[in-house]
């Protein structure tokens, strides 16, 4: 097996050789063009009344328990994007949550890891035919799915507040939900969004932004702050503050300072030049159990995955249930294939920040920053000091 890798890994090699030029041409050209923003301005009073906004505008609109679809596609899914926030809502004990799927079955999340979702889009509608209260949309591999298109439109005019992570925003455009709101998305996607979407008004600064029931995000980490606001409009401050407690953060506004992400050409060359390296990627487990923390979870696979070094694969004799419900799928690994180091203890935002230190401790300070960058992660973690 391992040497069917080598022989992928070699022809990846060689169709980076062949891609490179063009790559590094057009990184060239995105890093020379699109949004520029200077730094986010100190304006405590405009952010307060932003955050208030969202409170009002996510407030249940019907009685009873609200109803909260956590989107997926089964063919890739982000994976922080999707595991996190269902495992936030789930924990927050205020709504009815379920996964769902254009089918039933495996949920492929990249850049690592896979759960197993029991409802499809036709058991959801029959369960639930008045639709949605809210609907979380993670960043999916194919903004142009139709199924998938076709069922988000339908929850949108039944109703549902739509709520999209990341490049998220990519399908909720494509759905035509974005077209004159305020909206924003990971610093990657700004310019793609904008360029389908001439009408949509770029917000800067923001990691969350709400307009006429659509919430739109930057990048994969922002699903934090916005799932806490989200749960405090639902429930109430006090609900928002166990939890936010309970993954380690103090604060869920939505100050945001876009202008210290993007991408530099230095660094998507040297990205690419370890990518292309094949004969130093390496095979890690992460070893997995029944009840694990998937917010955890997904923070260091998704850091680890993300340095393009390293491939993760969940470890186990069968499928677990992670803690939120979700059965992630996993299989025996080698036992020599060396593990994804996680900390007991350490709550899901101490752990991301654990992580992205042993990343810089192991491959670097530009492959750490890297990592931050995809992540849109805006936090500064106290590598070598204690908690780090």
């Amino acid at each position: 097996m391992q040497c069917y890798r080598t022989i992928g890994r070699a022809y990846g090699f060689i169709q980076a050789l062949l891609v490179a030029p063009l790559f590094a041409t057009l990184l060239l050209a995105a890093c020379s063009a699109g949004v520029r923003v200077p730094p986010a301005p100190a304006d405590a009073a405009t952010l307060a009344r932003d955050k208030q906004a969202f409170l009002e505008a996510m407030q249940p609109a019907r009685p009873g328990r609200p109803v909260i679809a956590v989107l997926a596609r089964n063919e890739a899914t982000e994976t922080t994007d999707f595991l996190l926030t269902h495992a936030v809502l789930q924990r927050s004990g205020l709504a009815e949550v379920q996964a769902v799927a254009p089918r039933a079955g495996r949920v492929s999340l990249y850049p690592t890891l896979a759960v197993e979702v029991d409802q499809d889009f036709a058991g959801f509608d029959r369960a639930h035919p008045a639709g949605a209260d809210y609907v979380i949309v993670p960043a999916l591999d194919d903004s142009d799915d139709p199924a998938v298109l076709a069922w988000l439109r339908q929850q949108a005019a039944k109703g549902a507040r739509i709520v999209s992570i990341c490049a998220g925003a990519l399908i909720v455009g494509r759905a035509g939900l974005l077209d004159g709101r305020r909206a924003t998305t990971h610093w990657y996607f700004v310019d793609t969004l904008l360029e389908r979407h001439p009408g949509m008004h770029y917000v800067a600064h923001r990691r969350y932004v709400v307009d006429r029931g659509v919430v739109t995000t930057t990048g994969i980490t922002a699903s934090v702050p916005t799932m806490l606001a989200l749960v405090e409009a639902i429930g109430g401050r006090a609900k928002a503050q166990a939890l936010a407690a309970e993954l380690g953060v103090d604060s869920w506004t939505p100050a945001h300072d876009s202008s210290r992400f993007g991408l530099s050409a230095e660094a998507a060359w040297n990205y690419l030049l370890a990518r292309a390296a094949f004969w130093r990627h390496e095979d890690w487990r992460v070893d997995v159990r029944d009840g694990m923390d998937d917010i955890a979870l997904a923070f260091a696979a998704d850091a680890w995955a993300s340095t393009g070094l390293v491939t993760v694969e969940a470890a186990a004799p069968a499928p677990v249930k992670l803690r939120s419900g979700l059965t992630l799928l996993a299989q025996p690994a080698p036992k020599a294939a060396p593990r994804v180091p996680l900390t007991p203890g350490l709550k899901p935002v101490q752990q991301l920040e654990r992580t992205v230190c042993e990343i810089k401790e192991r491959f670097g300070v530009e492959r750490s920053e890297w990592v931050m960058t995809k992540l849109e992660y805006p936090g500064a973690p106290a590598c070598g000091e204690a908690g780090a």
